[in-house]
């Protein structure tokens, strides 16, 4: 099975494609998709056919979608439609029909339809106000609800929660929770979240707190609550910080954080019973690791650092979850997102 890397490269208006070789981790350089407009966040359907991108200049607000060549990897430009705001995450729904994508610096969420020919409806089907500093959209895994978390602080004093809404798959619409809110225990801002694969758990990372905050979650109401907050850093660091993004293991077994200052990948075991997150570490990594991702298997861990231009990739020591260093590839100026799938 042919696995792919996708990395925007903001500054470079492009996307870097590479092939994965799944016995060794090694990456190949397979070439680029131009993208003038800045893309940042990218997100791929369940089917693996389409793979869409936000564009952040400030006068060309959009989201773009390619075709994706199942033989090679390759990508071809679809078309792409505007937005009333800078997108700074963006996710399918469960089931491909709808792209979903949060706006920070606008406190909005919006969805918009996808086409069968992975096309985008121009006008979207929500433009819902949220709070400022979303950072993040994604449905559960029944496709029934939807959270955005909210950053705390910041230039424009960002929401701090997670913002709970019902999602109609039908319609693509989103109505507020009856409790509307997952609201931390401090000023943590969570930024990213990500589902146990197997446990009614749901990780945010926090990019104030520098820590990742686990809740459980009703998956009858699609209500979330804390009930652990762990650091990112180790102990006695106490330089500048802010988390990024977040993910877990397909197996569950562990879970990954990467600290921004501290430019560090934090490592965690999860317990199988109740989803508890115990730290087994930190792994130094490249300057500012703003995104990074997991391979489908989960033996991976791609990092690109946002200052470096480079992308860092580690094999997973399955046994205690820590990282092992692999290489080291030049990408370019500003790489935004890292986004791994096979084919």
């Amino acid at each position: 099975m042919a696995v792919y890397a996708y990395v925007s490269l903001q500054d470079e208006d492009r996307i870097a494609i590479f092939g994965m070789d799944p016995a060794t981790g090694a990456l190949e350089r397979q070439g680029d998709a131009p993208l003038p407009g800045m893309p940042a966040p990218l997100a791929i359907d369940p089917l693996k056919r389409y793979l869409f991108a936000g564009r952040r200049t400030t006068d060309d607000y959009g989201l773009s979608s390619f075709r994706i060549d199942r033989a090679t990897g390759g990508l071809s430009s679809i078309g792409g439609v505007p937005l009333a705001g800078d997108p700074v995450h963006i996710s399918t729904d469960r089931t491909g029909a709808y792209l979903l994508s949060a706006h920070y610096y606008q406190a909005r969420t919006g969805v918009h339809a996808i086409g069968d020919d992975g096309s985008l409806s121009e006008t979207p089907i929500e433009w819902r106000e949220t709070g400022i500093g979303a950072h993040y959209v994604q449905t559960d895994p029944s496709n029934r609800y939807a959270f955005v978390p909210h950053i705390a602080n910041g230039s424009m004093n960002g929401l701090n929660a997670i913002v709970q809404f019902h999602f109609d798959d039908a319609t693509g619409k989103l109505t507020p929770n009856s409790t509307p809110r997952a609201i931390p225990r401090s000023p943590e801002g969570p930024r990213h979240i990500c589902f146990h694969p197997d446990l009614d758990v749901v990780y945010s990372s926090n990019e104030q707190g520098s820590g990742v905050t686990a809740y459980n979650f009703d998956s009858s109401q699609g209500t979330l609550s804390p009930f652990q907050t762990i650091s990112t850093l180790p102990s006695g660091y106490d330089g500048p910080n802010t988390c990024s993004q977040i993910q877990i293991t397909p197996s569950g077994k562990f879970l990954y954080a990467p600290n921004r200052g501290h430019d560090s990948i934090a490592c965690f075991a999860v317990d199988a019973s109740d989803g508890r997150l115990s730290s087994v570490g930190q792994v130094a990594t490249e300057a500012v690791p703003r995104a990074f991702s997991l391979d489908p298997a989960g033996h991976y861990l791609l990092a690109a650092g946002r200052e470096s231009g480079r992308l860092a990739t580690y094999r997973i020591n399955t046994a205690t979850g820590l990282l092992e260093p692999l290489h080291v590839y030049p990408l370019g100026r500003a790489p935004m997102w890292v986004l791994i799938t096979d084919l």
